[in-house]
């Protein structure tokens, strides 16, 4: 995580208190910053990849937009993970103590790290996820 950033202290700190979900079923993948994912680990074998990351097109810059437009944003990143082939797990971010409503997202397979930013970017967004071959989870300042 970059030390100087744009991006204000709480919304930091929420990011960082958010569980990061993959899957809508009783067996979803929970991520949370700098904390090992056995589960998340156990996927990147079975699936031959060392790294993915957990991206949203919802509200850019923390700032509620109307459902419309994170549903159009939304659609313009599946296309967008569709396009490069990569296999994708849809979530969401949800805080642990926060009313902030939850942010559909994608979890993609062996997404590099410069591509994910560079997704992350396209949408406006303060920060991504991003996780290596070690399954820690990564809070990304993109500001």
């Amino acid at each position: 995580m970059s030390e100087t950033t744009q991006v204000h202290p709480d919304k930091v700190r929420a990011y960082l208190a958010t569980d990061y979900g993959l899957g809508h079923t009783e067996h979803d993948i929970i991520l949370n910053i700098g904390v090992r994912s056995e589960p998340l680990a156990a996927l990147f074998t079975s699936s031959g990849v060392a790294c993915g990351a957990f991206l949203t097109a919802y509200n850019p810059r923390g700032a509620i937009q109307s459902d419309e437009a994170n549903d159009r944003g939304h659609a313009e990143l599946a296309a967008m993970l569709r396009d490069q082939g990569l296999q994708v797990i849809e979530g969401s971010g949800k805080g642990k103590r926060s009313k902030w409503p939850a942010e559909m997202s994608y979890f993609a397979l062996d997404l590099r790290l410069d591509a994910a930013k560079q997704l992350g970017r396209h949408f406006d967004q303060d920060a991504i996820v991003w996780v290596g071959a070690d399954a820690v989870p990564q809070l990304i300042l993109l500001r």
